[in-house]
């Protein structure tokens, strides 16, 4: 079956969306040819809140109990899931996963921050951002009876390094 948007698949996509084949549909990109390299992610993101919620947070006054503990158990389990969770991702065989969950007074919330390991034939950027983003959405879980507008934000990569691509760092905005 075609599909109209893609009436000249070859005229019409660039070369750059690998996970397209030439009919343009979804496909899992072939990495067998390429050599295994360490690779490295570490994404980041950001849970707001109200200030009282982050204080009984810390002081481990929640119904839930240990939030943060949970959380980042939470986000290590994740990353090791991800391939059962996007679609297109590669099964990857983490050799490190690592989640910090900071207070940050300013925000007021807490700022997530997960780095991950492995060494493949491609790299783990969609694991780093899969912990972080399940690490807020626990923090959220384990939280909620004390604040409902919990906010869930900018999730998003810091860096990452290996790869035919190169290394990447987020450039910052002052």
């Amino acid at each position: 079956m075609s599909n109209p948007n893609f009436s000249n698949p070859s005229e019409n996509l660039p070369n750059s969306l690998s996970h397209l084949d030439q009919q343009g549909q979804a496909q899992m990109v072939d990495v067998s040819a390429k050599a295994q390299t360490v690779r490295s992610a570490i994404a980041i993101g950001r849970v707001r809140m109200q200030p009282q919620t982050l204080a009984a947070i810390q002081a481990g006054n929640t119904p839930k109990g240990d939030v943060l503990g949970t959380a980042r158990i939470a986000g290590i389990m994740a990353a090791k899931q991800t391939a059962n969770l996007i679609p297109l991702c590669h099964p990857l065989p983490i050799q490190k996963v690592e989640v910090q969950i900071m207070p940050d007074a300013d925000l007021p919330g807490f700022q997530i921050q997960a780095t991950v390991k492995t060494k493949a034939e491609t790299g783990v950027e969609m694991e780093a951002l899969t912990a972080v983003s399940v690490a807020a959405l626990t923090l959220y879980d384990m939280a909620k009876a004390l604040e409902k507008s919990i906010a869930i934000e900018s999730i998003q990569l810091l860096e990452k390094t290996g790869g035919k691509s190169g290394d990447y760092c987020l450039e910052t905005v002052s």
